[in-house]
């Protein structure tokens, strides 16, 4: 269950920060001894978790920061603060909505270890954020905590997972299992398993595990409305894997088997779990909204 502190979005609205520009004198230009900036340590999960819901993704530079008061920060996770910050667009990596060469926004950053707001001054970081209607100089992030830093490897792992989302073919999002049916071959120890997903925008999407005597099961995934014999598993840490490995539940729904049988019930329920060892965990690094 979610607890109020998580309920976080979109506290991030914009007239909030326009009421705090008066903390800054005219931004400053940015110095030549632009610090280092830290890498990050977000898996393929947070990555696409950001990124999935954006529909800008922004490259900028960090010139000014302040601390919004605790009366004016609702629902802010202990140990962290939250900041109204002025940035330079440095590059537009996705989106269609124009945006300013001067940015606003809100964002939640954690405490460092002794306690104290890091001076984030100078810092490259990527934003995924919405636009603000009518207004190019802000932003919204998709997520209070919604900006990371922009060291080349994860600007170009962003960059991946956006092109990735903008594929024609690209999967759509499982939400669960609809249906599921296991039945035994001629063979002692021959079956085949599927089982029908459901997803946020009606698409067919079917697991499948074969079987064989003497052999390891072998299973795929399908993302068209025909059952593909030859379908693969999907490659860790791609979009497919993200779409089935992040959000499939963790046990077979009871209701979802359709055979009546006791042995095509466990067999069924078997085979999900084994597709679920096949994709692995699904790790995260930092806490969801």
């Amino acid at each position: 269950m979610k607890t109020a502190e998580n309920h976080r979005r979109p506290i991030l609205a914009l007239a909030a920060a326009v009421t705090m520009a008066g903390f800054f004198s005219v931004p400053a230009h940015a110095a030549d001894d632009t610090p280092e900036t830290p890498r990050s340590t977000f898996t393929y999960a947070d990555l696409a978790d950001l990124a999935d819901p954006s529909r800008l993704v922004v490259k900028a530079q960090i010139r000014n920061q302040a601390v919004l008061p605790p009366e004016r920060s609702p629902m802010l996770r202990r140990g962290w603060v939250r900041l109204y910050v002025e940035a330079q667009t440095q590059a537009l990596i996705s989106g269609r909505s124009a945006i300013g060469e001067s940015l606003k926004y809100l964002v939640d950053v954690p405490l460092d270890a002794k306690g104290k707001v890091p001076k984030l001054k100078k810092q490259s970081v990527i934003l995924f954020a919405l636009p603000v209607p009518n207004r190019p100089d802000q932003l919204q992030l998709v997520d209070v905590d919604a900006q990371i830093p922009a060291d080349p490897a994860t600007e170009a792992r962003v960059k991946s997972i956006l092109t990735e989302l903008a594929a024609p073919d690209a999967p759509p999002k499982v939400s669960g299992v609809s249906d599921g049916l296991s039945i035994a071959g001629n063979l002692a120890g021959e079956s085949e398993t599927q089982l029908f997903l459901t997803t946020k925008d009606d698409a067919s999407v079917t697991l499948s595990v074969l079987r064989r005597p003497g052999m390891e099961p072998e299973w795929g995934v399908s993302w068209t409305e025909l059952v593909d014999q030859s379908a693969k598993p999907p490659v860790r840490d791609t979009l497919e894997w993200y779409r089935l490995a992040c959000f499939l539940p963790q046990t077979l729904p009871y209701d979802a088997i359709l055979s009546r049988d006791a042995a095509s019930r466990a067999r069924a329920a078997e085979d999900y779990g084994f597709v679920l060892s096949q994709l692995g965990a699904c790790p995260r690094t930092r806490l969801r909204s």
